[in-house]
């Protein structure tokens, strides 16, 4: 109805009772066990029912019932519990006193998505889940971060398999009265709102405030009646499928949290975007460093390129956001006017240098433009990063790209299950959660009693399997299927089986199928009496990826078949909750993507850390994780040009690891006790997620490497009227304009002879530098072993000195070589501006010999 005005009637909570909605509205309920199990004893069925939502959950619960628990001594201890533990939290001091990140060191963290529970829908996928883990960590650690998202009316798509075994999506509305989230209010109390122009009109969004323990995480919203229906539609459909709202949701995102941050007069150090969505940020920060401190552009970009951090995930080119650079520029057209730069030069940003006159605006080539920092999220993820945006930085060797790795980990908590936490309570210490750096404190995990930790795994996989069973029943029942088909389904999976699973985003390269490559092989191991296997799928296609549904339903088929479908199944609507269920309670996760398109992942980790075995391709994080120890590698890394070969060769080699030392180790059980070398490597798998691959490890490394050297340079660069700045500013303006000149001799030997190990000799280069001078520039001779077609390999750059001035801008310079290896070596020589990283990077600053590239 037309101005019909909304109020919503919440329970009287007792006062004894009130801390519970103060806990419920904010997000560090979700990992902490001893919280969850205060809201489920209030009403366990409801607690499930509603989606462990408990903002959601109090409203429903009745006033009676909160009367008799104001009065139950034992409810009341346990909230006292809980409250204590709570209020800790806030009193702690920072974890990592040794980095020097002061509350008003602000790190602004952009990301499209925030996976934090699965009753706040704002995720997709491994991205999400990896920001809200990001979030968690930094609020245990002490980190000043605050989280830059969108609040989406739907969210992302919940799915449902028809009785055709084809995915099917629905997009239920989010009713944010049911989310633990507030309007953001600015110091005088007013509600923050901000615009930006665009091509449609004004875009007008308010902001929500979401606690993620000590974290904020504000969330824009442009769900307001003075947008027209298009504008509105902007924060609907997370990854909306239609260009022109795709960007407008990157622009909300990028300039305007920016925007909200000024609001609320904050002025992060640091900006960290999380993947491309967020690269439009870079401009309006510029924007407003040079409203600050009153600055140039030139000046101001020093200032944020200097302080900001850009994360890649895509290991595929075409997995990055790409758009007509006419459907960008009305959004950034400002920007050119304000930098005093052209709009052909701003659109240059986003796009190659090889092919600057495209019509394509890469997101990103335009956020990398605007970061100091970059990196992938694994070792190999850095790799091949390196090697797709190699272009970008013209004639430097692709182990020179400025893409460094930080590999990713996961929240421990939120994913640990409470079995395994009470194990660790008791077994290493009441507080183990919050020291998850200690070595020696992890290490204690080999004292957990075999007998122990095998029982309380074998509940978890037994809750796994009543999980699956209740799952497959309203499946069922939604399809209408016969009694027979719901008593069947009400037994499948066996408690006592080795349960085997897979749950992740159903794209073509992760093969999910691939054990489908030899089915009769699959249904014998499936059906053996005495040492059988069972399997558990979950994930999600893209609603418009035809092919990943056709592998759902070819899994769902074979699921159906009668012969094993008491032993498999795939479970619907995969979220964080179904994730939790089958990372605490498999005995095997299976990873069998076509390497290298797998960036990091870390499903694996979760199930690592409850003492899962990984059974993966050497692909992504499992390249560093991988010891035969703790888990079994499938193949050796080698990648094939023809894929069916490839797939055919893994898994085979997959179906012999299961047949020859999995599954024989699982059943390996002498008089009686549990399988000991079995047990033996799920400790050996905890300890190394636990130290190795969490959250914490993560945000540390992100502190130290990037947060720190990023805050520093920001405080000095802006530091008395930002004078180190205009010198970096003119700096660069100087040798971009003068660098054309530079000229390089070939360089000469001091003897022309063939070496043994041991030898030195002298290499001497003539170098015309113009009118630059050598104290703005390194000469260096670049050496190493040579491959064939007279490619380096491991090369690196020694610094020549130098040896004299013959003329004005003519010089000779030296470097003295050692011979520590046999081989056939190469060497040549090249110019590099001298100074920061960011300086000696620029794109177009380097000069080979005689061009040599």
């Amino acid at each position: 109805m037309e101005k019909m005005q909304i109020y919503k009637v919440y329970p009287a909570i007792p006062e004894p009772l009130s801390f519970l909605d103060y806990l419920a509205r904010n997000l560090w309920w979700c990992w902490n066990h001893e919280a969850i199990e205060l809201f489920r004893r209030i009403n366990p069925v409801q607690w499930e029912k509603i989606g462990k939502n408990p903002v959601a959950f109090l409203s429903c619960i009745t006033q009676r019932r909160f009367d008799d628990l104001s009065k139950d001594e034992s409810f009341l201890g346990h909230l006292g519990r809980v409250k204590t533990k709570f209020e800790k939290m806030f009193s702690r001091v920072s974890q990592i006193k040794e980095f020097d990140l002061t509350p008003k060191d602000t790190i602004a963290y952009f990301s499209m998505e925030f996976g934090l529970h699965e009753s706040l829908p704002f995720f997709a996928g491994g991205l999400g889940i990896l920001a809200g883990d990001h979030l968690k960590a930094s609020s245990t650690l002490g980190i000043p971060l605050i989280g830059i998202g969108l609040l989406f009316r739907e969210g992302y798509f919940r799915q449902f398999i028809d009785h055709n075994g084809w995915q099917q999506e629905t997009y239920p509305i989010n009713d944010v009265f049911d989310l633990p989230v507030q309007k953001l209010k600015d110091h005088s109390g007013f509600e923050i709102k901000i615009d930006i122009p665009g091509p449609d009109g004004i875009i007008n969004a308010c902001v929500w405030q979401l606690k993620v323990g000590k974290i904020r995480l504000f969330l824009l919203d442009t769900n307001l009646p003075e947008n027209s229906k298009n504008i509105r539609d902007i924060t609907s459909r997370l990854y909306a499928s239609h260009s022109e709202i795709r960007i407008a949701q990157e622009i909300l995102l990028g300039i305007g949290g920016i925007k909200v941050l000024r609001a609320m007069d904050i002025f992060p150090n640091v900006c960290h975007m999380n993947e491309g969505h967020c690269s439009f940020a870079g401009l309006e920060r510029i924007s407003i460093v040079m409203d600050k401190y009153n600055v140039d552009f030139q000046v101001a970009f020093q200032i944020c390129k200097r302080s900001c951090v850009f994360t890649t995930h895509t290991p595929v080119a075409a997995g990055h956001d790409v758009f007509v650079k006419e459907m960008v520029f009305p959004y950034i057209q400002p920007y050119a006017r304000k930098f005093s730069v052209s709009d052909d030069e701003l659109l240059s940003w986003g796009q190659p240098h090889t092919r600057k006159n495209t019509d394509k605006f890469s997101m990103f080539i335009f956020g990398a433009h605007f970061a100091g920092y970059i990196n992938g999220v694994s070792r190999l993820h850095g790799r091949v990063a390196r090697g797709m945006w190699q272009s970008l930085w013209p004639r430097r060797h692709v182990e020179e790209i400025p893409i460094s790795h930080i590999t990713n980990g996961v929240h421990i908590s939120s994913y640990l299950s409470q079995h395994k936490n009470s194990l660790f309570e008791r077994y290493l210490s009441s507080d183990w959660s919050s020291r998850q750096s200690n070595p020696n404190l992890i290490s204690r995990i080999d004292m957990i009693e075999d007998a122990d930790l095998w029982h309380v795994h074998e509940l978890d996989r037994s809750s796994l399997i009543r999980r699956c069973r209740q799952s497959l029943l309203t499946q069922y029942e939604r399809q209408n299927a016969p009694r027979h088909e719901l008593d069947e389904v009400a037994g499948v999976l066996d408690h006592r089986v080795l349960t085997i699973c897979f749950a992740r985003r159903f794209a073509t390269y992760k093969r999910a199928s691939l054990l489908l490559k030899d089915a009769q092989r699959l249904t014998r191991l499936i059906t053996d009496e005495d040492k059988p296997v069972q399997f558990v799928f979950a994930g999600k296609a893209h609603p418009n990826d035809d092919q990943g549904k056709a592998i759902i339903k070819r899994i769902v088929e074979f699921a159906r078949s009668h012969n094993v479908r008491h032993r498999v199944v795939f479970l619907e609507n995969y979220d964080i909750n179904i994730a939790r269920y089958m990372v605490q309670g498999c005995d095997v996760w299976l990873n069998t993507p076509r390497r290298p398109n797998e960036a990091c992942g870390t499903s694996g980790m979760k199930a690592s850390a409850n003492g899962g075995l990984n059974i993966s391709i050497l692909d992504g994080w499992w390249c560093e994780g991988f010891r035969d120890d703790r888990g079994w590698a499938i193949g050796n890394g080698d990648i094939y040009d023809d894929h069916e070969y490839q797939d055919e060769v893994e898994s085979q080699a997959l179906f012999n690891i299961l047949e020859n030392d999995v599954i024989p180790k699982f059943y390996d059980r002498k008089r009686g006790n549990p399988p000991l070398k079995w047990i033996k490597m799920m400790k050996e798998a905890m300890k190394m997620a636990i130290k190795d691959f969490s959250s914490d490890r993560m945000v540390r490394d992100y502190c130290s490497r990037f947060y720190i050297p990023a805050s520093i340079n920001f405080k000095q660069l802006t530091q008395d009227s930002a004078e180190k700045a205009k010198e970096l500013a003119l700096a660069q303006f100087r040798l971009v304009s003068l660098w054309g000149d530079i000229r390089l001799s070939s360089p000469e030997l001091t003897k022309e002879v063939d070496f043994t190990v041991g030898d030195t000799f002298r290499i001497t280069l003539e170098v015309f530098l113009g009118e630059l001078t050598p104290e703005e520039v390194v000469v260096q001779v670049y050496h190493g072993k040579v491959r064939a077609l007279d490619e380096f390999e491991g090369a690196r750059a020694e610094t020549m000195w130098l040896q004299e001035t013959i003329a004005e801008g003519r010089h000779i310079y030296a470097c003295t070589i050692t011979c520590s290896d046999s081989g056939r070596f190469g060497y040549t020589s090249r110019v590099i501006p001298k100074g920061d990283e960011v300086l000696s990077n620029t794109p177009g600053l380097i000069t080979w010999v005689n061009g040599d590239d």
